[in-house]
C-alpha cells in the first residue's frame, strides 16, 4: 500500500514530459527540413550572392555577434518599437473608451479614423522624414502608427461590446463618468484590448524594419539594406532571421503576459 501511494505523486508530471518532449521533437523536425531544403536550394543555385547555404549564414552570424553588430542594431529597432507602441498604446486605448463612451466624439472622430486606417505605414515615410528627418524620431512615428490602429480598432470594439445591462446597474448604484470609464467600460473591453494589443505589437515590429531601410541609420532594417547593397546575402540572411526570431519571442511573451491579465481566459 505504501509503496503504490509512494510512487503515485512521481508518475503525474510524466504527461507533461512526454509533452514537453513530442514538442521539442517537432520542433527539431520542422527546421531540421527547414534547412535541409535551405541548403538544397543553395545547391541548385551554386551563387552565395543569390542563397548561401545554412553553414555560411552561421558564419556570418557569428561574425556580427563577434563584432557587436547584430547587438546593436537590435538593440535600436527594438528601442524603437517598445517607444511606438507604447505611444500608441497610450493614445489610442483612452481615445477607444471615450469614443465607445460618447456618442457625440465617436461621430466627430470616426470618419477621420476610417479615412486614414487604410494608408500603409510605409506610405507616411516620405512625410516622417519630412517632418523629424532620418533618425530616431521618424522610427517612433512610423512605429506607433503601425501599432495605433489595431490597438484602437479592437478597444473600440470592446468598448461597444459593453453589456448595457451591467452600464444600467452601475448607474443605479450612483456610479459617475470616470467610474463608468475605468470599472465598466475598461475591465469589459479588456480581452479585445489584449487582442489588439499583441496585433499592434506585431504590426509595429514589422513597421520598424521597414522604416529602418529608409529612414534610420542603425537597427536590423539598415542593417539588412547595408549588407544587400554590399552584396552581402549571408548577413542579410542573418537579420531576417533574427527578425522573426524576435517576432516570435515577443508573441510568446506576451501569450506568456496573457495568463496574468486575463486569468479568466485561460483554460
Amino acid at each position: 500500500m505504501t509503496t503504490s501511494t509512494a510512487a503515485r505523486p512521481a508518475s503525474r508530471p510524466l504527461p507533461r514530459l512526454q509533452r514537453l518532449t513530442g514538442s521539442l521533437a517537432w520542433l527539431a523536425a520542422s527546421y531540421g527540413l527547414f534547412i535541409l531544403v535551405w541548403n538544397i536550394a543553395a545547391g541548385t543555385l551554386a551563387n552565395p550572392v543569390l542563397l548561401p547555404s545554412f553553414g555560411n549564414t552561421l558564419s556570418a552570424f557569428a561574425r556580427l555577434v563577434g563584432d557587436g553588430t547584430l547587438l546593436n542594431d537590435v538593440l535600436a529597432s527594438l528601442q524603437r518599437v517598445f517607444i511606438g507602441f507604447t505611444i500608441a498604446s497610450v493614445v489610442a486605448v483612452p481615445l477607444a473608451m471615450l469614443m465607445s463612451y460618447f456618442m457625440v466624439l465617436r461621430q466627430l472622430m470616426l470618419p477621420i479614423v476610417t479615412l486614414l486606417r487604410p494608408i500603409p505605414p510605409i506610405a507616411w515615410i516620405p512625410i516622417a522624414i519630412l517632418w523629424f528627418g532620418i533618425g530616431n524620431e521618424a522610427s517612433y512615428f512610423i512605429t506607433a502608427l503601425a501599432a495605433f490602429f489595431p490597438i484602437f480598432l479592437n478597444s473600440f470594439a470592446g468598448g461597444l461590446a459593453v453589456e448595457p445591462r451591467h452600464i444600467h446597474a452601475a448607474k443605479f448604484m450612483g456610479a459617475r463618468r470616470n467610474a463608468l470609464l475605468l470599472r465598466i467600460f475598461l475591465p469589459s473591453a479588456l480581452p479585445h484590448i489584449w487582442t489588439g494589443l499583441k496585433i499592434g505589437l506585431g504590426q509595429s515590429w514589422m513597421a520598424v524594419v521597414t522604416a529602418e531601410l529608409v529612414a534610420a541609420q542603425s537597427g536590423l532594417g539598415y542593417m539588412i539594406q547595408v549588407n544587400r547593397i554590399n552584396l552581402e546575402t549571408s548577413a542579410v540572411l542573418v537579420g531576417m532571421v533574427v527578425i522573426g526570431i524576435l517576432g516570435s519571442a515577443m508573441t510568446a511573451g506576451l501569450a506568456w503576459i496573457e495568463r496574468f491579465v486575463l486569468p479568466w481566459q485561460q483554460r
